[in-house]
């Protein structure tokens, strides 16, 4: 079972920036494709970003491309997600999971453990 915890949302103003951190508890962390989703109350949960095991290949959804960067530290089982130029449009819940083996397309990851997610607001 691998739990995952997320951290670093807030509140921040059109044009700033924020750091997302999920850390896994889980062993096998670095054979995972591990990604960030976000969620609003009248939205599906959408794909944002998915990073390989190896942290070579990374993968955005076009809304977020240039903005946000997916990183990882298999050394300390923590992913990343560096959020730069946020709108007010970004304002969601950001859960990060993971899923054993190769990536997906975004569209096609499902994922096999989820985080309790971390709310990001951006006011205009």
């Amino acid at each position: 079972q691998v739990q995952l915890a997320e951290s670093g949302g807030g509140s921040v103003q059109t044009g700033g920036s924020l750091r997302l951190s999920c850390v896994a508890s889980e062993f096998g962390y670095s054979g995972t494709c591990m990604a960030w989703f976000r969620q609003t109350p009248d939205k599906w949960r959408e794909g944002v970003a998915l990073i390989s095991s190896s942290g070579y290949w990374v993968t955005y959804a076009d809304s977020v491309k240039g903005r946000f960067t997916i990183s990882r530290d298999n050394a300390k089982k923590t992913l990343y997600l560096q959020m730069n130029n946020l709108q007010p449009e970004d304002s969601a819940t950001y859960y990060c999971a993971a899923r054993s083996g190769t990536c997906p397309a975004i569209r096609d990851y499902q994922a096999q453990y989820w985080g309790q997610g971390t709310q990001v607001t951006v006011s205009s």
